[in-house]
Parts: C-alpha cells; sequence; structure tokens
C-alpha cells in the first residue's frame, strides 16, 4: 500500500486534504528529532513518538498514523515482531529502521519495508513511502 502525500476527504461541497500522520519508534532522541524534521519537511503531521516497545501499539491503535517509523532494534522489544503486530491496523504502513544494514537481518526482515539510519533522507523517506 502506497502513502499519499495528501488525502483527499470531501465533505459539505468542499474538499480538504489530510496530512499524513506519523508515528516515530526509536530509543534514541537525537534520532527521533531528525526523523521528525525529515517526515515534516515531506509533509506529514507527525503525531507522536516512543523510545520503546512497550507503547508503540497501545499509540498506533489511538493515533491510527498513515506510516509507523520503527527501529528494528529497541531495548524492550523486536521491532519485527512489533511490525506483525502492527500489521492489523488498516492503513497503517510501517517502515524498518535500524542502525545496521539489511544485510544483518538475514531473512528475518521478509519484504518489509527497510532503510538504514545511514541511507534515511527526505528523497529516500518519500521513495519508500510512496512505493509501500
Amino acid at each position: 500500500m502506497g502513502i499519499s502525500p495528501d488525502v483527499p476527504r470531501s465533505g459539505g461541497g468542499t474538499i480538504d486534504f489530510v496530512r499524513p500522520t506519523a508515528l516515530v519508534v526509536d530509543d534514541h532522541e537525537s534520532f527521533r528529532r531528525y526523523v521528525r524534521r525529515l517526515l515534516v519537511a515531506a509533509g506529514y503531521e507527525v503525531v507522536g513518538e516512543t523510545d520503546g516497545a512497550q507503547s508503540v501499539l497501545a499509540l498506533a491503535e489511538r493515533l491510527r498514523p498513515t506510516l509507523v517509523l520503527l527501529d528494528v532494534v529497541l531495548p524492550d522489544g523486536d521491532g519485527i515482531e512489533i511490525a506483525e503486530q502492527l500489521d492489523r491496523l488498516a492503513g497503517t504502513s510501517v517502515l524498518l529502521t535500524s542502525s545496521r544494514t539489511v544485510s544483518d537481518f538475514g531473512t528475518a526482515l521478509g519484504e518489509r519495508l527497510f532503510v538504514s539510519k545511514a541511507e534515511l533522507t527526505i528523497d529516500r523517506l518519500a521513495r519508500l513511502a510512496s512505493d509501500g
């Protein structure tokens, strides 16, 4: 499922464009700040962020983000397992990220969207989001 930059909604004779939303999950505050800037520049509204696995599912259920940018290696949980649980949320795509490379995970990532933190740029984010 692709992630549209804006989703039109009609009502009352007008069309309003709703910005896509994002939830950022990473245990490093500096990386969360960096990703927040990238997402905002790409047109997303960052509706939440967290530093651990324990609150991700509850936040995603409540906030219903268009995108969850999720660290694979969290101190209190496995991002791949969390991504599998997030699959049940309709309209939410997951982009896994890590300071490790894709080859470090072997086949564990399956067909999931992944980008290493070192390669995460606004252009790469936009490309991955539109291909997702």
